[in-house]
């Protein structure tokens, strides 16, 4: 398996200090269960009720939301970019 980048995005990427990870997993599931081994402050922001993703946590994969694909059982590969989006407001 090899290991998947995913990109960060406004205070998920202040929480982990990066703008990218690079873990393993084959679906959204397993990589948010490595994201959160590896910064485990990002759990409360990511998650409620235990694995529940929170509503306003927007992931995708090579643009499209996973919640149009199989939510986080949707498969992911090493040539998909993964991108995690808390809300994001302006002005």
């Amino acid at each position: 398996m090899a290991a998947k980048k995913v990109k960060l995005f406004a205070n998920v990427r202040e929480r982990a200090g990066t703008s990218e990870v690079e873990v393993n997993g084959d679906t959204v599931s397993e990589i948010l269960d490595e994201i959160i081994a590896k910064y485990p402050n990002l759990e409360e922001l990511i998650f409620e009720d235990g694995k529940k993703l929170r509503g306003y946590i927007s992931i995708l994969i090579n643009g499209e939301n996973i919640q149009h694909i199989e939510g986080t059982d949707s498969a992911i590969t090493d040539k998909d970019e993964v991108a995690i989006f808390p809300p994001v407001s302006g002005g």
